[in-house]
């Protein structure tokens, strides 16, 4: 893409960024970052690439998901394994219910950056710049804390680097294995409240007894004990975001070197702005969210600017609606895609939509109105005869109660007891087990119609 430079997006409006008071300071930080490893390489962007066509052709099915906003004070061994421990369970419990490899991304080593609805907030008569995530400002409410620091983006590469390693190790080191990522789910359904999640836990035991009795075994296969795991982050912050981006040696081409995926926001996805700029040029796979003000025609637009090629797996769109809107919203992009022939992967992001103020005062999201907009998404796509190819959560692995209902049924009156977000409301463990075995639910009647479509 030789019309295509990794700073040309300053020469395009730009919005949810920061303005820096000491752009001296700032310039010397990203000379800084400029001169560090990338976090990820370009052979692993382009094996993800390789498995989000899978998910496109209907091969493979994509899960990603993690932090609202990943936190400097939360940031902890124990938190990321216990993290990672939970995906790797929604994983088997989704490649059992989809009977196709789970392609897993997280929302981790870099998710330090959120839009907002207002660039200022007030308290007790103070207007202050709104919170932006770690890497930009602080949470706490006070003049220091809100003012945008460029320091914070090298302890954002240095959490990051430590996630990545961590990550790594987790992936391949043997705590992936099969039988132990199942031994934590029977745990969980021997509860009596997740018993009806039982059946389907003892048919994954029985299939794992299968192979163990034809001898396929950690010792034998690979797989077995270790796991692909890519990372993924809004890609909001394009001063930390140019600053590494560097040229694949192999492909000549650009490698955005801060995530395997990253993706433009519903508030940042203009297609004369300047995040679009930017990613247009990386040969990352991009996610694009899509929301209920996206009109078809700016969707054809962004699929021929960041997709000319329409390589499967190149884009991604992340359909948030809210419960209840997507019968009015989705079928029109679904259209519009198809009228452009366009390989996209199409995933499902229930949170966003469904973010509610609760009668404590707490923000939450109803585990009901995220599973409802789930089940439409299905339905949408099981009546075009499209793919439903992924579903994207907020969620932690730590018994958080941020998000209302599921097995444990978190009421608006426990949301007080634990609630750690810095921004949007998280599932917690057991919501987001339980609602991969929804989602597995759903899958199964998917598949049979897809394999009755081939015969």
């Amino acid at each position: 893409m030789s019309d295509w430079k990794k700073s040309g997006w300053r020469a395009k409006p730009r919005i949810q960024m920061p303005d820096y008071p000491d752009e001296a300071r700032l310039q010397e930080v990203v000379a800084q970052l400029a001169k560090y490893p990338p976090l990820v390489f370009a052979g692993e962007a382009r094996t993800l690439r390789e498995k989000l066509g899978s998910v496109c052709r209907g091969e493979a099915f994509l899960l990603q998901g993690g932090d609202c906003a990943e936190s400097f004070a939360e940031f902890s061994a124990d938190n990321l394994r216990d993290s990672f421990k939970v995906f790797l369970q929604m994983a088997m419990v989704l490649t059992f219910g989809a009977k196709m490899p789970v392609v897993k991304v997280g929302r981790v080593a870099g998710q330090m950056a959120k839009p907002r609805s207002a660039p200022t907030e007030s308290k007790d008569g103070m207007e202050l710049p709104s919170f932006r995530g770690d890497i930009i400002n602080g949470f706490d409410f006070t003049p220091e804390a809100r003012t945008p620091d460029p320091e914070r983006m090298l302890q954002a590469y240095t959490q990051a680097a430590a996630s990545l390693n961590l990550l790594r190790a987790f992936s391949t080191g043997g705590f992936a294995d099969m039988h132990r990522v199942h031994a934590w789910t029977l745990g969980f359904t021997d509860r009596q409240d997740a018993e009806r999640y039982r059946g389907m836990a003892n048919r994954i035991q029985d299939t794992l007894d299968f192979m163990n009795a034809a001898g396929i075994t950690a010792a034998t296969t690979h797989e077995f004990e270790s796991v692909d795991f890519y990372t993924s982050h809004e890609a909001l912050l394009l001063e930390y975001e140019e600053a590494l981006t560097r040229i694949d040696s192999i492909s000549g081409q650009w490698l955005a070197g801060s995530g395997h995926m990253i993706w433009i926001g519903d508030r940042t996805r203009q297609p004369d702005g300047a995040h679009v700029e930017f990613c247009r040029g990386v040969q990352n796979p991009i996610g694009l969210k899509c929301g209920p003000s996206l009109t078809t025609g700016h969707l054809k637009s962004l699929m021929a600017i960041l997709n000319p090629q329409n390589e499967p797996g190149r884009l991604t769109l992340i359909a948030r609606f809210g419960a209840g809107s997507v019968a009015e919203h989705l079928p029109r992009l679904v259209k519009a895609v198809r009228e452009e022939g366009a390989n996209v992967v199409w995933s499902c992001d229930p949170m966003h939509g469904n973010t509610i103020r609760s009668a404590t005062g707490y923000k939450t999201r109803p585990f009901e109105s995220v599973l409802r907009e789930v089940r439409e998404f299905f339905a949408i796509h099981n009546a075009e005869g499209t793919i439903p190819g992924g579903v994207h959560f907020e969620m932690t692995g730590r018994d958080v109660t941020e998000c209302t209902g599921g097995v444990r049924a978190v009421t608006d009156e426990d949301l007080s007891d634990r609630y750690h977000t810095a921004c949007d409301p998280r599932l917690n463990a057991s919501q987001a087990l339980e609602l991969a075995f929804l989602v597995a639910e759903e899958l199964i009647p998917h598949r049979s119609v897809q394999q009755a479509v081939a015969v």
